[in-house]
């Protein structure tokens, strides 16, 4: 009979690839450092292959296999877990833990009335954020650190599967003096000629050069940053237009200056925000519990898409 990989061992493995070090992974684990020691032994004697390279003072790399094993057992610790908690939640409410990540743009917008909402039904889930980049979210989710993870709808990977939560239209930001800001509405190639405050956040920046591209218009930008705020105090300034799509409801930047939001007259191509999940990845209760939640509680922007139209 074929021996069974134990779930023990690839805990050991799991744990020391994350804390880089035996040692670190033993006192994370509460055995001893010969004991993870040998049990990654094991666990490499009875797969065939090295996952780790010991090296003494400088810790641990994984192999090739080694990488390629490690979203596989966090995977197969995590049904582990799902498994001991739904039969202890047997007759009882859901529980447990579940990390959920969201593009950084997006998420002042959507994750703090999510958790609060979901917290009011499921109150025994504890719900940890991971806030990133659309690259760094996706790698999240493949390497088994999220189980789910809200992004925008551009350079998804085709192993990452996802359902469409709403649409987001994109709208002009301006400050008060800005000669579009007599306007009710923005054409886009109006804005030819004018100072732009790029978001220099992918995948925002590729969209809005898209959009302006498309109507004719190559911007003139005269600053980059990708911090949200950080563009909405320097059109506050008057240091230029720029394009956004998540909006504040309040119009004033961090300085309490005025900006104008307009919306744009020509027929733009909306963004769609979406919940991703590593393809192919069987959801835990928990993952399944807050994805349905995503789908059935409408977001906020919503509103504040239909006022800007």
């Amino acid at each position: 009979m074929t021996e069974r990989i134990s779930l023990r061992r690839l805990d050991y493995f799991v744990t020391a690839a994350e804390s880089g070090t035996m040692t670190a992974a033993a006192g994370r684990l509460h055995v001893s450092q010969s004991a993870v020691s040998m049990g990654i032994s094991e666990l490499e004697r009875q797969l065939g292959v090295a996952l780790v390279l010991r090296r003494k003072a400088k810790g641990l790399t994984l192999t090739e296999a080694g990488r390629l094993l490690l979203p596989e057992a966090r995977a197969l610790l995590a049904c582990s877990d799902e498994l001991r908690a739904g039969m202890a939640a047997v007759g009882r409410t859901l529980a447990g833990r579940l990390r959920v990540g969201c593009f950084t743009t997006i998420a002042p917008f959507l994750v703090p009335r999510l958790l609060e909402d979901f917290r009011a039904v499921h109150p025994d889930v504890t719900v940890d954020l991971a806030e990133g980049s659309l690259d760094d979210l996706q790698e999240l989710l493949l390497d088994g650190r999220c189980e789910l993870a809200v992004l925008y709808e551009t350079n998804i990977r085709q192993d990452i599967e996802y359902d469409v939560l709403y649409e987001a239209r994109p709208h002009v930001l301006l400050p008060p003096a800005h000669p579009l800001a007599r306007q009710d509405t923005v054409a886009l190639a109006d804005l030819a000629g004018h100072d732009m405050i790029m978001l220099d956040v992918p995948p925002s920046m590729d969209y809005f050069t898209g959009l302006l591209a498309g109507a004719g218009v190559d911007p003139a930008i005269r600053h980059r940053t990708a911090s949200f705020e950080m563009v909405r105090s320097l059109v506050a300034r008057g240091a230029g237009y720029s394009l956004l799509i998540q909006r504040p409801r309040v119009g004033l930047s961090y300085e309490g200056l005025p900006v104008e939001v307009r919306p744009i007259s020509d027929p733009v191509v909306p963004m769609r925000v979406v919940l991703a999940r590593a393809a192919g990845a069987r959801p835990t209760r928990r993952a399944a519990a807050f994805a349905h939640f995503c789908r059935t509680d409408p977001p906020p922007h919503e509103e504040a898409n239909a006022a800007s139209k």
